[in-house]
């Protein structure tokens, strides 16, 4: 199933129907890794111009705003799952209505969330997401450790958050969650398809319209599993 979701999602990111909103995504995206980069590049200058050291080594000053500039490099990896969060967030309708409407034609479609409510939600992915990744940031000189911390966290969160964006548009917020507590285990792999993508430079900005396209194939199927076990078995009447 996930193989399955995981193509028809990158088949749907690329397609003519989305590309309107990945370039708007792509660029909402990059504006905010913008933001974020100019905001701690200007805090770190600010540091560094207050500190005793730019005055007395001018040279090694300049170092430490070189090492501090590719530093940060590393810390926007960490902060790109909080991004795609808001980003996600933003686009979710956009790209749910395409992908129900062209890969399950048949099935209802999907309510829209309200806008404020689909903000709140990636707000609260992108805060959960910002903790959880400055925590495992901490560990990033422990060679191996890192890496697994960073994969198995995003894995977690990522799949949870955007498995409820794409549920939420068909049930409420804890029915959301229940069914993704039911299938914890396959949202799981879910997010650590997501995951992976993040970790890919370039192709990871491609993260939110993925991720939604992908939980929205997971949850259908999932979906139509529940419906199909809580049906009642069919009675058996004997002969005598």
């Amino acid at each position: 199933m996930l193989i399955q979701a995981a193509y028809a999602a990158w088949r749907q990111v690329l397609s003519p129907a989305l590309r309107r909103i990945l370039w708007k995504s792509l660029a909402l995206t990059a504006a905010l890794l913008a933001l974020v980069w100019f905001a701690l590049t200007r805090f770190f200058s600010a540091f560094l111009d207050g500190h005793s050291l730019s005055a007395t080594y001018p040279i090694l000053d300049g170092l430490a705003f070189f090492l501090a500039g590719a530093g940060l490099f590393i810390a926007l990896a960490y902060l790109l799952p909080s991004v795609s969060a808001i980003v996600a967030g933003y686009f979710l309708d956009d790209v749910a209505e395409v992908v129900e409407g062209s890969d399950f034609p048949v099935d209802p479609p999907g309510q829209a969330l309200p806008l404020g409510r689909a903000i709140l939600y990636g707000l609260r992915f992108a805060g959960l997401s910002l903790l959880v990744n400055l925590a495992a940031l901490l560990l990033f000189f422990i060679p191996g450790v890192n890496i697994v911390v960073f994969f198995a966290a995003n894995a977690y969160l990522l799949g949870r958050e955007y498995f409820e964006l794409a549920a939420g548009r068909f049930h409420s917020l804890p029915e959301a969650a229940r069914l993704r507590v039911a299938n914890r285990g396959t949202v799981f792999a879910a997010g650590a398809v997501i995951a992976g993508l993040v970790m890919v430079p370039v192709l990871n900005l491609l993260t939110p319209l993925f991720g939604v396209a992908m939980m929205v194939h997971v949850h259908k199927r999932l979906a139509a599993e529940a419906r199909l076990n809580a049906r009642p078995a069919p009675s058996r009447i004997g002969n005598g």
